[in-house]
């Protein structure tokens, strides 16, 4: 990688690292991108100095390393205990088959039943989570130029749809066996077990049935993605306060 990529590389980590400002840098970069090769005599203006100054290749190795230090920030905040349970945003509950369930226990008293498989479920959740990174490495690596063009140039949620395309198959079936292994580890199946034996031990009470692999898998993929999305927000409009040569040759135009 030349100096000045590596350069490169370092300003949009401190940009991720930096409160927003006014601009939004993978805009300008698309901009940027869009101006190499023109054979304009016009005097130049900032962002075509910027473009003249940075190849495609840097913008894009830029922007996989944006997106890198976003998904590691999204694997590390959901990847241990607490990450799923006690984030309102994105906490798994109880599937709609044992909402009823829930509230049958809770009338006599034995609530806590399934507020302690609840509180299980998001531990399988928060175990299988790491399994991520890798396969958010996978997809930014494979990432080719037309992909990050599009990213660059798309709607808000480019970067994120780009992963869920990319990785829900993949990352579903790397996180099922995590899961299987987690819920029975944190005693998942047997709280589940526990409460179905006792809630068909209440008279008139209808059979009930649930996927709970199946249903943390669904619950797990939503929230990393709803982190990826926010981090892809925070890359879009996260310009360095910085005032350096190269930070004002890439922003100073509007």
């Amino acid at each position: 990688m030349s100096n000045f990529a590596k350069v490169s590389t370092c300003l949009l980590i401190t940009m991720m690292a930096t409160p927003a400002l006014a601009s939004d840098w993978m805009q300008q970069a698309n901009d940027m991108m869009g101006s190499f090769g023109s054979s304009s005599k016009k005097t130049a203006s900032p962002v075509s100095t910027a473009a003249s100054a940075l190849s495609s290749s840097d913008m894009i190795a830029g922007l996989k390393d944006a997106l890198r230090i976003g998904s590691e920030r999204v694997v590390s905040k959901l990847g241990k205990a607490d990450g799923f349970n006690a984030d309102p945003a994105i906490h798994i509950p109880l599937p709609d088959q044992l909402k009823q369930v829930k509230s049958a226990l809770a009338s006599i008293g034995m609530g806590s039943l399934t507020d302690d498989l609840e509180l299980k479920l998001n531990r399988a959740a928060e175990a299988a989570t790491p399994k991520a990174k890798r396969i958010f490495g996978n997809a930014i690596r494979n990432m080719k130029l037309t992909d990050a063009k599009k990213i660059l140039s798309g709607p808000k949620d480019a970067a994120t749809q780009y992963f869920k395309g990319k990785m829900s198959g993949p990352l579903a079936r790397e996180m099922r066996p995590v899961i299987e292994k987690a819920m029975s580890e944190v005693g998942a199946v047997n709280a589940y077990d526990a409460v179905v034996k006792k809630y068909q031990s209440l008279p008139f009470m209808p059979d009930v049935k649930a996927n709970l692999t199946q249903y943390v898998i669904d619950g797990g993929l939503a929230g990393i993605f709803h982190y990826m999305a926010t981090e892809e927000a925070a890359i879009r409009n996260n310009p360095a306060k910085r005032t350096t040569d190269i930070l004002k040759k890439v922003f100073a135009a509007r």
